[in-house]
């Protein structure tokens, strides 16, 4: 009976200690340019993951650049804590501010080819039971754009 407990005692702290998974990303929904012009503009949008890990997670901070054929479009920043369920798919509220000029500088070439080259380079914190780690993530994707 000892060894069987002492057996649960040890698998449950491995299971509890288990490095968390980054997410999978799924897609986009809800995109919307708010205050369009020759200037400034926000963009605003939920971004669709997935959470493979077997375990229950809290996204705490996102924190990366935003890249449109290898330009700069912008930084997106989100600094609220998620609770996230084991093996779900959930959405992350993201804007932010877009410089027009740098959008336009490729528009030719996109409505030549109808597709952009979208890269995301940055980290998240992401953990469970109250401890948190840095997770990195380069994520890069051809997005069609429909005309």
């Amino acid at each position: 009976m000892k060894k069987t407990s002492l057996f649960a005692l040890i698998l449950t702290i491995l299971v509890a200690c288990q490095k968390p998974k980054g997410f999978d990303y799924r897609g986009v929904r809800n995109l919307n340019i708010e205050n369009a012009g020759t200037g400034k503009s926000s963009l605003s949008l939920d971004l669709n993951y997935y959470n493979p890990n077997d375990f229950n997670v809290s996204l705490k901070k996102v924190d990366c650049d935003v890249f449109i054929n290898n330009n700069y479009l912008g930084k997106f920043k989100l600094d609220t804590l998620m609770h996230i369920a084991k093996r779900s798919e959930f959405y992350i509220p993201a804007k932010m501010d877009i410089d027009w000029k740098d959008i336009l500088k490729n528009s030719f070439a996109v409505i030549l080819n109808k597709e952009v080259l979208v890269s995301v380079k940055g980290s998240t914190k992401v953990g469970k039971s109250g401890i948190f780690i840095t997770i990195p993530f380069d994520y890069e994707e051809h997005q069609k754009i429909e005309f």
